[in-house]
């Protein structure tokens, strides 16, 4: 029989890392010719894959047996495309209290508004999807004719758009699967025995700070039903409580009513920086117009039903207004975990804009007309078009070593933007194409600093906008 030798040790896969399967099938490779492994790879958007129909299979893939006589396959390049950023929110997340509904078909899962801006919670649209490959072994037999036999299902899987990184510890199973090997996430699946352990999908501190119309997002593995509920605790800037809130996760607050096995419901988005309280929360916005939250923090927690903290406190430090008059800019990124990481950079910026453009010769005068006039603006070395790109420098506030691994991964993401901050008006028909803007770093080295070393610790990048500034051609 075609038996699976090795397989991923853990169910839930970040897509970065090797996804190798080992698979034998002793009898057939001893005794026939033309022996092939095959793995029809199985990936579903929804609910598990039904392995019986040809419904989600994405391909096809045989191997030759090795001179140990197995097959072994390495899926990563076929699955980490099948994954990929949520840069808008699904439907049943809210925006300043507006619903995004579904559309015609149950395929449209898109809001209008990005990830970012959400009020409470999101869904994931692309970050996750389910995971089942069935193996069979494959001869010729005496006749000439092919057969395929034996077909062995794997497991389920959940794969996710984040990646290992070479100084992540990988984790050997036991006997009988002692060579099964994988990512242990078990720090990211909140538990109530030991919540302080338990972190959002994110490298950054459990420490941040953001400005008062700073919009952001954490992002949590959910592979069960044991979240219940985001608590916030509001605190001034000597310490004392101004306030709390309790943000359950229903249907709502842009939750599906009951946990399912949809995959969209196994990985979540919940807003949870100044700006996105701003956008639904009262007390919040109570606070930001008596000026009582300036220099204070939010702390946020994650609870089960039975109000047992699970997860890591998290604060977010909201930075006083500046007196200096810098403009601030926030970037944010995609992170290690597919999720999103954010930064205000509250110091000195430079923007500078550069042209490149095309010119021709203009003839001077009129020379199509019944006769000829002189005309001052016309003739000469003429710009037929130009091309403006603006670049930013911008500079950091003083910052800790534990920034560190944050600022790394965004000198290493594949995907950044500018992220501009709240606005004080109903933007009901609005494309909110305004609030995020693609970039491009092009700080290409990234040194890092220590206080041993470097005592203070403050870092300067550069990006490029993505687009070109519009200007008219002639």
């Amino acid at each position: 029989m075609t038996t699976i030798e090795q397989k991923p040790l853990y169910t839930q896969l970040p897509v970065g890392q090797e996804v190798i399967f080992v698979v034998s099938n002793n009898t057939i490779v001893s005794n026939q010719t033309n022996v092939r492994f095959i793995a029809e790879v199985h990936i579903s958007n929804e609910s598990p894959p039904n392995i019986n129909t040809s419904t989600d299979v994405v391909g096809t893939f045989k191997t030759t047996p090795n001179n140990a006589g197995v097959g072994i396959f390495d899926f990563r390049q076929i699955v980490e495309n099948y994954v990929a950023a949520d840069n808008m929110a699904a439907v049943l997340s809210t925006y300043k209290g507006t619903v995004a509904t579904f559309g015609a078909t149950i395929s449209d899962v898109e809001a209008k508004w990005p990830i970012h801006l959400i009020d409470k919670y999101s869904r994931n649209i692309n970050s996750m999807r389910w995971l089942a490959i069935v193996f069979k072994t494959q001869y010729t037999d005496t006749n000439g004719d092919i057969q395929t036999v034996n077909p062995q299902p794997s497991q389920d899987y959940k794969i996710f758009n984040s990646y290992l990184k070479y100084t992540d510890i990988l984790t050997m199973g036991t006997a009988p699967n002692e060579n099964d090997f994988g990512f242990d996430l078990d720090a990211f699946i909140f538990n109530p025995v030991d919540p302080t352990t338990r972190k959002f999908l994110t490298n950054a501190p459990t420490t941040q700070y953001a400005n008062i119309d700073d919009y952001g997002t954490l992002a949590y593995l959910s592979p069960n039903d044991d979240l219940h509920q985001i608590r916030f605790r509001y605190l001034s800037s000597t310490g004392s409580v101004l306030g709390t809130e309790n943000v359950d996760r229903d249907v709502a607050n842009g939750a599906y009513a009951v946990f399912s096995n949809f995959i969209s419901n196994h990985l979540y988005y919940f807003g949870c920086f100044p700006g996105n309280l701003r956008n639904w929360s009262t007390t919040f916005k109570a606070l930001v117009t008596a000026g009582t939250i300036d220099g204070g923090s939010i702390q946020i927690g994650a609870y089960n039903v039975g109000g047992s903290q699970i997860s890591q406190q998290y604060t977010i430090k909201v930075n006083c207004p500046d007196l200096k008059g810098f403009e601030s800019i926030r970037l944010c990124w995609l992170n290690q975990w597919g999720a999103w990481d954010y930064y205000t950079f509250t110091k000195k910026s430079i923007r500078n804009i550069t042209t490149t453009g095309s010119t021709y010769e203009q003839l001077a005068g009129t020379w199509n007309s019944s006769t000829y006039k002189v005309d001052s603006y016309k003739g000469g070395k003429k710009a037929f078009r130009v091309n403006a790109t603006e670049k930013i420098t911008m500079n950091s506030d003083f910052v800790s070593e534990d920034e560190n691994v944050m600022f790394e991964e965004l000198i290493n993401s594949p995907e950044v933007y500018i992220l501009k901050g709240y606005q004080d008006i109903t933007e009901t028909n609005s494309a909110l194409n305004q609030y995020v803007i693609p970039v491009r770093l092009t700080t290409s080295s990234f040194t890092k600093k220590t206080i041993a070393n470097d005592k203070l610790i403050q870092y300067t990048f550069e990006v490029e906008k993505s687009k070109t500034l519009r200007t008219q051609s002639v």
